[in-house]
């Protein structure tokens, strides 16, 4: 791809007393593109553009819509290009997904979704032939049968895989098409459970063992790196006259999320609540014993050089499913109805393990949720509200088993709870998980993670102070936040109901 030149965008943004970037988030469901401006004493932030994302199954297998993503970007650049000169362009997406290339740099097909059941046969063969506590230690990166080293084993034998010459993670592959640039961004590579813990370079070893070219992956990014800048054709169709750079962030969104956490100092929990809820603490060195393992916690690479010690919890997929459950049966509700029904509801009536494998894959979650409880001795949730009021009460209880484990096994002490994404615009679910963890819980951002990939191409600019920690201090002083107490006399109630759901 042919590459303009231009004048350094620091010293334009530089003359301007501002820097005015772009950041790219993608959700399972959503992208969003935001326009950021950062000055002295000065913080703007909206969003441009707004698309659609989603799981699509065909031929037997779930997969991404790549190509409409690329054209929902180009039509955010085309929208932030209208309120004045960029500076900087940044994508963070979700982990462990990927696309292929030939020789020639074309996409070899549409990408799997990380939902496609195709890895369950080979997850158990893999573990297995490496050791448990080897491949945990080697990585830090706790086994879920979508990580991408499983993927590649399950797909080596596929005849894309034969022609491959280059694989690329979600927001990389995007950056290329962008500006021609071949790279692994550091938090999005830890994703794989193929990049070595020290984050010093994709492991070899492990490749090789598996049948897997070293040579697919490409160098590793560090969040800050300024790339680009954006090709000739991608000004064409955004009609920029011209060249932006494009800014390494912390390319995985739970990494851009947890840097615009507005904490003012290391004791701190997070919850990066969206589809998945991400629940855990950051640390400045990984957790690799056998205890750590068992309980599956992962160690992925933050920014900064920090380590996000969590787990994943099912998340708010649970009532997006059932609500699209009851759409096609015609119940019709909204999330602000359905969950200001639950709140009616009598708390902690019904609940049960949200990580469960049976709720992993698209269907009829409500059915499932039923069939759980009833195997439980649980009494069963009918209605949309009572649903509702279980998927929550139970997120709140595996937030609370979450948060207790990663304290103890980390030796990190939590004194507040910062719940950030899209779960912060539910109250009832911010409240539940204060009186289920006994804690405090500061809600907000709610596009922490677009807010984070902004900071960091700011930063990059040296628009704003270096570090996580002089981000955040913008963040908690510049955003919109709630703060949740807990409920007095609750804790006897929450720990009898984690009881049930332990003796199930």
């Amino acid at each position: 791809m042919a590459q303009p030149t231009s004048v350094d965008g620091a010293q334009a943004a530089a003359r301007r007393g501002t820097a005015r970037v772009v950041a790219v988030d993608l959700g399972a469901s959503n992208g969003r593109v935001f326009v950021a401006e950062f000055g002295e004493e000065h913080f703007e932030f909206a969003q441009v553009h707004r698309f659609w994302n989603g799981a699509i199954s065909v031929g037997g297998h779930i997969r991404w819509d790549v190509l409409r993503l690329y054209r929902g970007i180009l039509d955010g650049i085309r929208a932030a290009g209208r309120l004045g000169h960029l500076d900087s362009i940044g994508i963070d997406s979700w982990g462990v997904d990927y696309g292929l290339l030939d020789a020639d740099g074309s996409l070899l097909g549409n990408p799997f979704h990380y939902r496609d059941d195709r890895t369950q046969p080979v997850v158990d063969r893999v573990v297995q032939s490496v050791g448990p506590l080897d491949l945990y230690r080697r990585s830090g990166i706790a086994v879920v049968p979508f990580n991408t080293i499983f993927q590649l084993v399950a797909g080596r034998e596929d005849a894309q895989f034969a022609v491959a010459r280059t694989l690329l993670l979600t927001p990389d592959l995007l950056g290329y098409w962008l500006t021609g640039s071949l790279g692994a961004e550091e938090t999005i590579a830890s994703t794989t459970q193929l990049l070595r813990v020290d984050g010093s370079g994709w492991d070899s070893e492990l490749l090789s063992k598996f049948g897997i070219p070293l040579g697919l992956f490409p160098p590793i990014r560090r969040p800050g790196e300024r790339l680009g800048p954006l090709c000739d054709e991608v000004l064409a169709e955004t009609g920029l006259d011209y060249a932006i750079p494009f800014t390494a962030v912390g390319s995985h969104d739970t990494a851009s999320a947890v840097m615009a956490v507005p904490a003012l100092d290391s004791n701190f929990a997070f919850i990066s609540s969206g589809t998945w809820s991400l629940v855990g603490v950051e640390l400045d060195r990984p957790v690799l014993n056998e205890e750590s393992r068992a309980a599956q916690f992962t160690n992925e690479r933050g920014v900064d050089g920090s380590f996000l010690y969590h787990r994943n919890v099912m998340g708010l997929w649970l009532l997006q499913e059932s609500m699209r459950t009851w759409e096609r049966l015609g119940e019709k509700l909204s999330l602000e109805e359905v969950v200001s029904l639950a709140a009616a509801e009598s708390p902690l009536r019904t609940v049960f393990d949200p990580d469960d494998p049976v709720f992993f894959s698209p269907g009829d979650i409500p059915a499932r949720i039923t069939q759980v409880c009833h195997n439980m001795g649980e009494p069963t949730a009918e209605t949309p509200a009572q649903v509702t009021r279980a998927i929550l009460d139970s997120l709140a209880l595996a937030y609370r088993r979450t948060l207790r484990l990663a304290a103890e096994l980390s030796g990190k002490r939590v004194d507040v709870i910062h719940v950030v994404g899209g779960g912060v615009y539910n109250a009832l679910l911010c409240q539940l998980t204060s009186d289920a963890c006994g804690l405090p819980v500061v809600a907000g951002p709610v596009e922490a993670a677009a807010i984070g990939n902004a900071l960091v191409q700011a930063q990059a600019y040296g628009a704003v102070g270096a570090g996580r920690w002089a981000a955040r201090v913008i963040v908690a002083e510049r955003t919109e936040l709630r703060v949740y107490h807990p409920s007095q006399g609750e804790a006897e109630r929450w720990q009898a109901a984690e009881a049930r759901v332990a003796g199930s």
